[in-house]
């Protein structure tokens, strides 16, 4: 039995690879500025309220760790300030703290992004860094100070998981999601015939949990691509959902540099929830390697795009009533959907 720190915690993976944890039977804190409130969890975890820029918090909720799963990030919505202190300056207090006490693993949990808008595919571990945003631009500078520390002595393997759903994920899937439970078809950003990866959380979990067990640190000190193995183009996977619904709907193409434009003005003028990175990549191939997590890990994914998309959606129906939505910073809530609830009349 080992002692994990998970950073993010109350966050969609954070909840997610908690439970995995206790269904191993692992001693878990969870460090999170949001509240723990998932009552399934109540007594089984140690929930720690607190910011990872906050020394003192980090300090004490890494007495004993054996290994920390560092999760926690500011998402692109929040502030350019957020962002670069909670994901450049928390990453380097976690692994500052984790080298003072003595703990010899970190897992970082990165994110494609940091390969920006790649001009070929699949895409592999030593391609090119080119971030995009704040967000982009963080995540490489956080994955350089996880490179520090490897040659202090640490373990650090990093991941970077493609978008990772699966149930209780809702942020931007929410929109697509309820506009399937109504009965309205659902507009693509261009055609719908590119490959789009996703990853169901429950293969992310199994991932980090492998390199967070592994014991052949010379092996697995490095970066690692995880995704899902079986996706189609993106109008067949998100087509199961609306086919699941049974209302005879379909996903609909539209003209994607118009799409993208009025995104950009209705995103600068703060009437559409949609950053950037989702609107300027959904029209474009975008798809990893995972052969180095196969090589090294045994990493296999058990979900297709289709599998992980039809989990996340029945738990989103059987939830439904339940949900508020956020302004859109979080994956844990329904994001608002601004004045694209006024094309749902289209559709």
């Amino acid at each position: 039995m080992a002692k994990w720190l998970v950073t993010g915690g109350s966050g969609f993976l954070g909840i997610n690879f908690i439970r995995y944890l206790v269904g191993k039977n692992d001693e878990v804190i969870s460090l999170d500025k949001e509240p723990f409130d998932y009552p399934d969890m109540k007594g089984k975890i140690r929930a720690v309220l607190g910011d990872i820029r906050d020394k003192k918090v980090v300090d004490e909720c890494m007495e004993g760790v054996d290994v920390v799963m560092h999760g926690a990030a500011a998402l692109p919505l929040y502030s350019k300030q957020d962002i670069m202190t909670t994901n450049i300056d928390g990453t380097r207090l976690i692994l500052q703290s984790a080298y003072e006490h003595g703990v010899k693993k970190v897992v970082y949990i990165s994110s494609t992004a940091v390969y920006g808008i790649p001009d070929h595919h699949p895409i592999y571990e030593k391609d090119r860094l080119i971030g995009v945003g704040p967000y982009g631009e963080s995540k490489i500078k956080a994955e350089e100070i996880c490179q520090e520390f490897r040659q202090k002595g640490m373990c650090v393997p990093v991941v970077r998981p493609k978008s990772f759903i699966g149930p209780e994920r809702l942020g931007v899937f929410a929109i697509f999601y309820e506009w399937a439970s109504e009965g309205r078809s659902f507009p693509m950003i261009g055609k719908g015939n590119n490959r789009y990866q996703l990853l169901d959380v429950e293969d992310l979990c199994e991932a980090v949990y492998m390199l967070g067990t592994a014991t052949d640190y010379d092996k697995i000190n490095t970066v690692f691509n995880i995704g899902a193995e079986d996706f189609t183009t993106m109008r067949e996977d998100y087509q199961v959902v609306l086919d699941y619904g049974g209302y005879g709907r379909k996903i609909k193409p539209s003209p994607a540099w118009f799409v993208i434009f009025a995104l950009t003005v209705l995103e600068k003028l703060r009437l559409s929830s949609l950053y950037p990175w989702v609107y300027k990549t959904a029209s474009k191939d975008s798809f990893v390697s995972v052969e180095k997590a196969k090589r090294i890990l045994g990493f296999v994914s058990r979900y297709s795009n289709k599998d992980a998309l039809l989990r996340n959606y029945k738990w989103y129906l059987e939830n439904k009533q339940n949900l508020a939505s956020s302004p859109g910073i979080s994956h844990r809530v329904p994001w608002k959907q601004g004045i694209l609830r006024l094309a749902k009349v289209f559709f």
